[in-house]
């Protein structure tokens, strides 16, 4: 059973001086993070939960289909990355506001 989960929130970047290559993520909290972290739906998802407590998912990004895994942050949510090429080919840099399309 897929359900959908529709979240906008801002792209950022992540860096640190060891790692000064930049990962792109936008933050699933509010309902949406409630919605992830629900019970029943994990009770489902079960089988798709894989290392670090990730969670796979399929997101949509304006055109942009892509498989992905959330990653479960204690203050922040869940953390969705955004390739370069989905950054790319929808237009979106850093500090944009972006809606998202998750199919778990």
């Amino acid at each position: 059973m897929t359900e959908q989960i529709t979240h906008t929130g801002p792209l950022w970047r992540w860096t640190t001086p060891s790692a000064p290559a930049a990962w792109f993520f936008i933050t699933i909290d509010g309902a949406a993070g409630e919605a992830l972290s629900g019970t029943a739906l994990m009770r489902r998802l079960e089988k798709s939960i894989g290392g670090f407590g990730s969670l796979k998912v399929t997101s949509r990004i304006g055109d942009s289909v892509f498989k992905t895994s959330l990653f479960p942050s204690k203050e922040l949510g869940w953390l969705l990355p955004v390739k370069a090429a989905v950054r790319k080919a929808e237009g979106i840099s850093e500090g944009d506001v972006v809606e998202v399309v998750l199919e778990v």
